[in-house]
C-alpha cells in the first residue's frame, strides 16, 4: 500500500481528501462521538476507556460491513433499520440518564455503575449515522480516485480511533470541574441533553 502512494504522488491528494472528508463527516457531533465525550466528562478518562473502546471497535465493525457491501444486503431487510434506530435511541436515553444522574467524581465509590465495553459496541453498530457517514465517504472516494481498498480501510480505521480518542479527551478535560456537586450536575445535565438532541437530529435526518 505504501508503494502505491510513493510511486504515484498524485495519490497524496486523494489520500488527503480522504482524511479531510472522514474528519469532517465522521468527526462531526453525533450519537457516538457525543456519548464518548459525555461519558468522559461524567466518569473520567480511566473509567471511560472500556466504553470508548467499545465505540471504536463497533465503528470499525461498521466500516467493515460497509466496505464488504453487506450494508446493501441488510438494507433489503425492511424492518431492520427501524429496529436498529429504536435500539440505539433506547440505549442512548438510558446512557443520558446515567450521565445526568452521575454523582460528582469526588463522591463516587468503587462500585458505581459505569458504561461498559458492550454498551459502547452495541451503540456503535446500531448507530444509523455511522453507516450513512462511512458509506458516503466510501462512495465519494471510490468515484473520485484509485486508492487501494486496503489503504482506504487502514486510513479510515485510523481516523475512527483518532476521532473518538480526541472526543474522549475533550470530555475528560471537563472531569476536573466535576468534583464540585453544582458544577458536576450542570455539566452532566448539559452533556446528557446534548446527547439526546444530537441523536434526535440524526434520526430526523
Amino acid at each position: 500500500m505504501a508503494e502505491q502512494v510513493f510511486s504515484h504522488p498524485e495519490l497524496w491528494q486523494q489520500l488527503l481528501a480522504l482524511v479531510l472528508a472522514s474528519a469532517v463527516v465522521m468527526g462531526s457531533p453525533g450519537p457516538a462521538t457525543i456519548s464518548v465525550t459525555a461519558v468522559g466528562a461524567a466518569f473520567g478518562l480511566r473509567d471511560s476507556l472500556r466504553y470508548a473502546s467499545g465505540i471504536i471497535l463497533g465503528t470499525v465493525a461498521v466500516l467493515s460491513v460497509v466496505a464488504t457491501g453487506i450494508t446493501a444486503m441488510l438494507a433489503s431487510v425492511p424492518k431492520l433499520t427501524p429496529l436498529l434506530a429504536v435500539a440505539s435511541a433506547a440505549y442512548i436515553l438510558y446512557l443520558a440518564f446515567k450521565i445526568a444522574t452521575a454523582p460528582p467524581l469526588a463522591a463516587r465509590t468503587g462500585g458505581a455503575s459505569r458504561p461498559t465495553f458492550l454498551g459502547g459496541f452495541l451503540l456503535a453498530v446500531a448507530n444509523p449515522k455511522a453507516y450513512v457517514a462511512i458509506a458516503a465517504i466510501f462512495a465519494g472516494t471510490s468515484s473520485a480516485g484509485e486508492l487501494d481498498a486496503g489503504l482506504k480501510l487502514a486510513v479510515l480505521a485510523s481516523m475512527i480511533v483518532a476521532i473518538h480518542v480526541l472526543w474522549l479527551l475533550a470530555g475528560a478535560a471537563f472531569a476536573r470541574f466535576l468534583r464540585k456537586p453544582l458544577a458536576s450536575r450542570i455539566i452532566n445535565l448539559t452533556f446528557a441533553a446534548t446527547l439526546v438532541l444530537t441523536t434526535a437530529l440524526a434520526v430526523i435526518r
